[in-house]
């Protein structure tokens, strides 16, 4: 693993054992009885992957030695080392330093967790800051094929001024869609204004469209601009338009027919240049035969339609928005977490009534629950876990899988053939070596249940122990 592991800890045995572990692990480990004795060694590391820390009498490390140790090592993931049976081992004490907490025995499996929190936790801390440019945020996120004819669709409207119709469900990403429109057309330089048609009372919404006068109707204590004027020139983003009353039907097609308004209380004609791009979740072609939609207004917005696809219908893209939304956390220092090929595959079997909504709240979620750790599917929320076995359909699996980078996912990708060809005997020693410990993983260090993995007898996996030199220590029998 190639990783620099420091072990500060005055308990002789405690210490041994965890370096025995380690050992096991091949990291390369550094052993100190007290934090004096290990700040040499410290300051001269070029990395540091993960300090384990212990105390005498089992306590919890003093919070002064964690500052010292945080002050000469930036970012550093540090593990608090407990004994099972002490009193301390069950205590609740926080610190903003410590990143876990490891106790006896020491077994592979919960060490190698440990170590997978710490390289998560550098990995955020590496990757935030002013590395992302600001149009991964207005990135529509996929390569299905229908997210590449939305692309494609954007990039041949973006350059008109033509109004634009996004239908869609909820949460699939309609005002994405309309910021991307407009980023991409001549008028990027000037305001994007959105408004939600479904979310202001009625009463309220012709003033926020069009603007009022002072005296205008009670409580209107000041004039005040619109939405129309204050996206002059730009984009103004009519969300939901499918629950505007028919009165501001009206007077919304005049404004798109005459280019020209009144605020509420005035008589004066205000000529307005905006883009107009509106979006709704409903069947607005229901709406006309129900009453409830005027036809000549659909008309006038349905100049340019674009259909937002939803979640169920691209489950190929949804690695790479777990991917993007990873990473949207830790660029706002919110955490990080990572998610296992088989808990990728399993969200990916999920409906998604919530859309690409949804999805974002549970990464959300899981980085608060399991902070810089790696979510196995059966850490997932109950309703979001594959059912009786179920499968991802076969002509997505591929997509999928190849969908997920290693460094926001915890599993290794399909082996490819080098252009200039492979030591095969090498390769699949290798091969080998990483599916033994992944087993001894499993197993939690016992040979016997590793060997029943791997479909070996117990006397096989030992003599393989032996040939490729991996240690034995005690947890293994």
């Amino acid at each position: 693993m190639d990783q620099n592991i420091f072990i500060i800890d005055p308990d002789d045995e405690r210490r041994t054992n965890l370096v025995q572990v380690l050992d096991f692990i091949e990291a390369d480990v550094h052993a100190y009885v007290s934090v004096d004795k290990a700040l040499a060694g410290l300051k001269q590391a070029e990395s540091v992957d993960a300090l384990f820390v212990g105390e005498a009498d089992n306590r919890f490390p003093d919070s002064k030695t964690l500052d010292q140790l945080h002050e000469l090592v930036e970012d550093l993931p540090a593990f608090a080392i407990y004994n099972k049976d002490g009193a301390a081992a069950d205590s609740t004490e926080e610190s903003a330093n410590i990143l876990g907490i490891v106790s006896t025995p020491f077994r592979y499996s919960k060490l190698n967790s440990a170590l997978q929190k710490a390289e998560v936790f550098k990995q955020s801390k590496s990757s935030s800051g002013a590395r992302r440019p600001v149009e991964l945020f207005r990135s529509l996120v996929g390569s299905s094929r229908k997210i590449k004819h939305v692309r494609q669709l954007m990039e041949q409207v973006a350059g008109s001024d033509a109004t634009v119709l996004i239908l869609g469900e909820s949460g699939t990403g309609k005002e994405v869609i309309a910021r991307n429109i407009h980023y991409y057309s001549k008028r990027r330089d000037k305001p994007f204004v959105p408004i939600n048609c479904g979310a202001i009372p009625p009463d309220l919404l012709e003033s926020e469209l069009f603007g009022h006068e002072k005296g205008a109707f009670t409580g209107a204590i000041s004039a005040r601009q619109g939405r129309f004027e204050l996206a002059e020139g730009g984009t103004l983003f009519l969300d939901e338009i499918g629950d505007m009353p028919l009165a501001m039907q009206v007077k919304l097609l005049r404004v798109l027919q005459e280019r020209c308004f009144e605020r509420v209380g005035s008589t004066k004609t205000i000529k307005t240049d905006v883009r107009i791009i509106a979006a709704t979740h409903r069947n607005l072609e229901d709406l006309i035969s129900e009453g409830k939609f005027r036809e000549d207004l659909y008309y006038r917005l349905n100049v340019f339609p674009i259909e937002s696809p939803p979640l169920k219908d691209r489950i190929e893209d949804i690695p790479l928005l777990i991917n993007e939304l990873i990473s949207r956390i830790e660029h706002e220092k919110r955490g990080s977490v990572r998610l296992s090929t088989a808990a990728v595959m399993a969200m990916c079997q999920y409906n998604w009534p919530g859309n690409v909504r949804e999805l974002a709240n549970l990464v959300e979620r899981l980085a608060i629950l399991f902070p810089f750790g790696l979510v196995e599917a059966h850490d997932l929320p109950e309703k979001y876990r594959p059912e009786n076995g179920s499968a991802v359909a076969p002509v997505f699996a591929d997509r999928i899988e190849a969908a997920m980078t290693p460094e926001l996912t915890a599993e290794p990708m399909e082996a490819r053939l080098p252009r200039d060809g492979i030591n095969l005997k090498e390769h699949l020693s290798h091969l080998e070596v990483n599916l033994i410990r992944q087993a001894l993983h499993e197993a939690d260090g016992v040979v016997a249940h590793a060997a029943k993995l791997l479909t070996m007898r117990r006397t096989t996996l030992v003599e393989k122990l032996r040939k490729y030199g991996l240690q034995r220590n005690a947890d293994m029998t």
